[in-house]
């Protein structure tokens, strides 16, 4: 039977799920050990979601779990993929994925510390940054005491490396 006989009604909403955290195709996608906790915590949350479903409407609850087995596919595709890096494994003196780096802001002096993080564990309100951003991509290989440039549309900011620690 053609889609033009089926009555609005019975038509399968199909659920728009946000995607995660963008990682290019042929990327490894690094966690930390945190940063997969909070993918499997995140996990736990969507199958309790599931489990304590409830609606007196049967089409809402058919919507409702297909979005939370849209975004239970997607979340487990991710931590599929994940890979944990040991940060004690890290070369404690130098700036790789994990580090939590204090940088001087050259032109007013003002301080910032950042972690270098996987994709979904990135958050800039907490000081997480992914290992993607520029900024964590000019720090990767830099020690203590060196400089960056960050390159920007109107004015480069450069940084000085104060400290680096891993945690």
């Amino acid at each position: 039977m053609s889609r033009g006989f089926v009555k609005e009604d019975d038509q399968e909403e199909v659920p728009i799920v946000p995607q995660r955290a963008y990682l290019p195709e042929g990327v490894t996608n690094f966690v930390t050990r945190t940063g997969m906790d909070q993918l499997l915590a995140e996990k736990q949350m969507l199958i309790h979601e599931k489990d304590n479903l409830s609606s007196t409407n049967e089409n809402e609850k058919r919507i409702s779990l297909n979005l939370i087995n849209a975004k239970l596919q997607l979340l487990n595709n991710r931590i599929a993929e994940a890979k944990i890096v040991d940060l004690k494994e890290q070369p404690q003196n130098e700036i790789r994925f994990g580090a939590i780096v204090t940088l001087k802001t050259e032109a007013n002096s003002n301080i910032q510390i950042f972690q270098i993080v996987g994709v979904d564990e990135a958050d800039i309100a907490k000081g997480k940054i992914s290992f993607l951003s520029p900024l964590a991509k000019a720090l990767i290989n830099k020690k203590v005491l060196d400089r960056i440039t960050l390159k920007r549309d109107r004015e480069d900011i450069v940084f000085k490396i104060m400290d680096i620690v891993y945690r």
